[in-house]
């Protein structure tokens, strides 16, 4: 047996870091090309560190500047058959509040009220990332 590591042969699939930004009792969200709903954010870069990441990704996305705060869950999302993306969320405080601004990667940006996170187009995991970061506010963190 060969004590060379095997890690290069594993199964890889993408990096994506997102961020829960919450205002005033609503979340912002963007709609993509498969008519979901979603948090900003976008790939993690090699040597990218993840909370890097989300505050860049934000930034280029809704001209936001945002400090990543705490993380708040992991997990494999299958977009679509044979398509899995590794999901990182973390709950992120703006800097100070500016406009958002939709940029040319997503069809729609809208602020919802948090009592409406459950009925939307979305991953469950966007929504209980959602709710731990509202309840992580409501508690003070």
């Amino acid at each position: 047996m060969s004590n060379t590591p095997r890690d290069n042969e594993a199964y890889r699939f993408p990096v994506s870091v997102k961020g829960v930004i919450i205002r005033g009792g609503r979340v912002v969200l963007l709609k993509n090309e498969r008519d979901e709903w979603e948090l900003p954010g976008g790939k993690l870069e090699p040597d990218e560190p993840p909370a890097g990441c989300v505050a860049r990704e934000i930034a280029e996305e809704l001209r936001l500047r945002v400090e990543p705060t705490r993380l708040l869950d992991s997990w494999v999302y299958t977009i679509a058959p044979g398509v899995r993306v590794l999901i990182i969320t973390y709950g992120c405080a703006e800097a100070r509040e500016t406009e958002a601004v939709l940029s040319h990667e997503h069809k729609q940006l809208r602020w919802f009220p948090l009592a409406e996170v459950g009925a939307l187009r979305m991953p469950e995991g966007y929504k209980a990332s959602i709710a731990a970061w509202a309840q992580a506010l409501q508690s003070g963190i």
